[in-house]
Formats: C-alpha cells, sequence, structure tokens
C-alpha cells in the first residue's frame, strides 16, 4: 500500500527528496559537524574503554529517575558546570531531546515564547506539542525582539536563541543578554554549533562573549558535534534544573545517557581545554583559508555558500563527491533557499580545505 506515493513524487520533483546513504570512510569529510575532528581520535576511545572497563555494568539501565544515574553521569555534569560557570547541568540523550525537554516543560499557560525565526526545527516542533504562545522574531532582529518583550504581558518570558546558527552560521546578537535582563526574561541558547568551537576557552557563546552566566540563563549543548560523542547536556540554575526533573518528559522517561558516550564527551572536554590554544589556532587558519579562497569571513566552521537552487546544489554535492570530497546539500524547508554547506572540520587537512574551496569556487562561478 503505498499510501504516500503522491507525496515522495511530489518531493522528488521539486529537488526535495531525501535518502540515507552509508557512509564513505574514503571519503575527505566536509559534511559532519564533528567540528574538531574528535571522532577519529583513537586514544580517546581507548582511554574511555578502559575507564569503562574498570565499572561491573558496560550500560546505564533505565532512566536517571530510576536507576540509572551513575557517578559518571555526575562526574561529566559537574565538569561541564565547572568549565562553562553554571550550577546545574543535566545529561540527556540528544540535542533534539534537550530542546524538547527545555520548551515543552518551561513554557506555561500565560507565558509566551520568543523564538529566533532560524531556531532549528526541535524546538519549533516542541513549541506545537500544546497551546504554547510562541511568538518568531526576525532573524537576530533585537530591535524587533525588545519591541515585542515590551508590548507583552506574558507572566513568563523565555527567549530562545542559538548559539551559531546551524545553516547560516553567524552568531546570536550579544543584546540579546541584555534584552533578556531587562524583561526579566528566561534565556534559552542553543550552543549545539558553538560549544567547543568559539571562546577563549572553547566553551561557546558565554565564553565568546565573556557572559557572566545567571540564574535566568540556560544553556544547551551536543555532545555528537565538538565532543566527538553523542547525547546532549542542559546547564542552568539549580532551580531550573529541579524544575526540569521533575516536569520534562525526555529525561523523566528516557534511558539515561550511555556510560561510554558520557565517558567519552568528558575524555572530549578534558581534551578541549587542555588544547584549547592549539585548537583555536588550527581554528583560525581554516577560516583564513575560507575568506581567502571564497571571500566569506566565519565565526566558527560551518560555511553556506548560497546557490538557490535545489537540483544544482544536488548536482554540486555529486560532483564532489567524484572528487573524493563530501559536502551538504542543504534545501527547504532546512533553508529558505539551497545552500551547500561546508564544515572546514580539524577531522580534515588544512591543505585538503583549501582544494574543496577551489573547486567550489569553480563550479559556483
Amino acid at each position: 500500500m503505498n499510501l504516500y506515493e503522491n507525496e515522495l513524487n511530489a518531493l522528488k520533483k521539486v529537488g526535495r527528496y531525501r535518502k540515507r546513504e552509508i557512509v564513505n570512510n574514503n571519503i575527505r569529510d566536509f559534511a559532519s559537524n564533528d567540528y574538531l575532528g574528535l571522532s577519529h581520535h583513537k586514544e580517546l576511545h581507548k582511554l574511555t574503554c578502559k575507564e569503562l572497563d574498570a565499572y561491573p555494568f558496560n550500560n546505564s539501565k533505565a532512566s536517571m529517575l530510576v536507576n540509572g544515574y551513575h557517578q559518571i553521569h555526575k562526574d561529566f555534569e559537574d565538569a561541564l558546570c565547572k568549565a562553562n560557570g553554571f550550577e546545574a547541568g543535566i545529561v540527556l540523550g540528544s540535542g533534539f531531546n534537550a530542546n524538547i525537554a527545555l520548551i515543552e516543560t518551561l513554557v506555561r499557560k500565560g507565558d509566551t515564547l520568543f523564538m529566533d525565526e532560524f531556531y532549528h526545527a526541535s524546538g519549533v516542533l516542541a513549541s506545537q506539542l500544546h497551546s504554547i504562545d510562541v511568538v518568531f522574531f526576525k532573524h537576530n532582529d533585537m530591535q524587533e525582539l525588545q519591541k515585542l518583550l515590551q508590548n507583552s504581558n506574558a507572566k513568563r518570558k523565555i527567549i530562545a536563541v542559538e548559539g551559531i546558527y546551524s545553516m547560516d552560521g553567524d552568531l546570536c546578537d550579544k543584546k540579546v543578554f541584555n534584552l533578556c535582563d531587562e524583561a526579566q526574561a528566561l534565556l534559552i541558547v542553543d550552543e549545539a554549533h558553538s560549544s567547543g568551537v568559539i571562546g577563549e576557552k572553547l566553551m561557546g557563546i558565554f565564553d565568546y562573549y565573556n557572559i557572566t552566566v545567571k540564574d535566568n540563563y540556560i544553556k544547551m549543548g551536543t555532545l555528537g558535534k565538538a565532543y566527538g560523542s553523542f547525547g546532549a547536556f542542559i546547564l542552568s540554575s539549580e532551580h531550573i534544573s529541579e524544575y526540569l526533573l521533575n516536569r520534562a518528559k525526555p529525561i523523566i522517561y528516557a534511558t539515561s545517557l550511555s556510560l561510554y558516550d558520557t565517558l567519552l564527551a568528558h575524555n572530549g572536554l578534558k581534551y578541549i581545554l587542555s588544547n584549547s590554544e592549539m585548537l583555536k589556532s588550527e581554528i583560525a587558519l581554516r577560516q583564513k583559508i575560507i575568506f581567502e579562497e571564497l571571500g566569506l569571513h566565519v565565526k566558527g566552521l560551518i560555511v553556506p555558500i548560497h546557490i538557490g537552487n535545489n537540483k544544482k546544489v544536488l548536482q554540486m554535492k555529486e560532483e564532489l563527491l567524484t572528487c573524493n570530497y563530501s559536502v551538504g546539500a542543504i534545501r527547504q524547508p532546512t533553508v529558505p533557499s539551497a545552500i551547500i554547506r561546508l564544515i572546514a572540520r580539524l577531522g580534515e587537512s588544512s591543505t585538503a580545505l583549501q582544494e574543496i574551496c577551489r573547486e567550489l569556487r569553480g563550479k559556483k562561478l
């Protein structure tokens, strides 16, 4: 019964059809979010396996509110809090689940959620789960956000932005922190693409802007990107953490994050903090190459190249594959207009980055 054949055919017709492909490990990877190349760091894997072998069990076994909260989880949460200046932390299964947990739980009746129009799809979905009052403001438009906040009579105001936006690669405006304080609002910052990439200690946008953490600030980050593992974390005040533990369904009803992934991410955090100067130098080198070869200034490692044609981005992606390069061909509805999404990750050499930039420059022209 091909109940959705017409819908699938329509997607194919406009170049929006998607399919999975087994990753080719021989291709030079400029598509994944493994920003620092830690997924290739075998010493971190070996160390993690050695540490896990010292425990009497291999997995977390249950929800962290039943019997699945282990010292491994707590040690990592404490390390994240220390590195980022927050009071409390919770690790959980994915960034998608973290956004669901935060938005579906914190925005109650009488509250209003003010969300950047380019916020991640997981946050948008969360805002639609029940009768949440959500207002989208133009991307990084602080004047519009200020007006919306001033005209709001909401019981509680919650603002949601990203540290680095996953498709455009730009930073959230620093003014959002001041607006949040003026409006006595909660601020959710999705640091999936900024944690481990920017800042003096590479801890993300709070670190980059040298923001003093306050009780109304919440930081969410993922472990499957710069940290080379899997999962996510939420950092907040003790009060917010306590509330999430008692109300957030993705925390209460899901098996806690695997012990291997937690240990691997913890070792990734230690590696980042211990090697921040070297990593920052490598990131700066790649940003320099992007500017010299493509004329683009990037603050992180996401390089969006606007093409505007779904079929052309797919064609460019396939042509680059024949040259042994992998990039992202991003189309609607993920982005308003089709882009090639290049990740200038440290897992590939700066020479290879320079080569693919020259290939892209030729194809775009």
